[in-house]
């Protein structure tokens, strides 16, 4: 029980990565609050843990709505402890022929979404004395991918945004860190596992022979978000398998 008694709040945490991050975290003891647009299943979770789960709706593109999350979070448990900003879109096309408008979602959905709730969350932080905020980035933020400029250059800047909201916020008691995934077996890895053709090329970029599990990313956020890590701040922690990218 590695999160007894912390509050957590997970955006995007109705499913996918942050499905999986927001049960690993009730496993460990935390309060959670799953907020994203949709609820989906969230009875599960609330069934799993009564008491200790809530769903909130937010558009992470809205600040007010962020603004209004962590606040109704605080209200709801008394506090906040963790954040992890992972809710994120992807949209596809090379340069020449992305739509403007997919790039506006992506910017503003996977990089002002992180910094609305950054910002959010950190002012509540700062009034209880600490906190931990987990960013969530990708291996594409630092290996190239054709058709993923987009994707690619938003999560790029969340590891940038993460090093130095942690310079700015550690002597103020908040750690700032990121999860940076590899290719997992849900979300949209699973997405990219559906299409035969694109698989071909990425299964064989495996070292361990395989694609990550949910709940093995899961992990390394519970890593970043207890005390374990109490020493680490302003790190990208690469939950990759080891990906070649040739």
């Amino acid at each position: 029980m590695r999160l007894a008694g912390k509050v957590a709040v997970v955006t995007g945490g109705t499913r996918g990565l942050g499905r999986a991050i927001a049960e690993r975290f009730l496993d460990e003891g935390a309060s959670v609050v799953c907020a994203a647009r949709n609820p989906y299943d969230i009875v599960e979770l609330i069934d799993r843990a009564p008491g200790r789960v809530a769903f909130h709706a937010v558009d992470v593109t809205d600040p007010d709505s962020v603004v209004e999350l962590m606040d109704q979070s605080v209200e709801a448990f008394g506090g906040l402890d963790i954040v992890v900003a992972n809710a994120a879109v992807s949209r596809d096309g090379k340069v020449e022929r992305l739509d403007p408008r997919d790039w506006r979602q992506m910017v503003d959905t996977n990089l002002n979404g992180v910094f609305y709730s950054t910002q959010a969350a950190a002012k509540h932080m700062i009034a209880r004395g600490g906190g931990h905020i987990i960013t969530v980035s990708s291996c594409m933020a630092s290996r190239v991918a054709v058709g993923a400029a987009g994707y690619a250059a938003t999560k790029a800047a969340v590891e940038m945004f993460t090093r130095t909201s942690a310079i700015e916020l550690g002597r103020k008691g908040v750690r700032v860190n990121c999860l940076a995934p590899g290719v997992l077996d849900g979300g949209m890895g699973e997405q990219l596992a559906d299409n035969d053709k694109v698989w071909a090329v990425y299964k064989e970029r495996f070292s361990l022979g395989r694609a990550g599990r949910l709940d093995e990313a899961a992990d390394g956020a519970l890593f970043l978000a207890s005390e374990a890590s109490s020493y680490v701040n302003g790190h990208v922690l690469e939950v990759n398998g080891g990906l070649l990218w040739a």
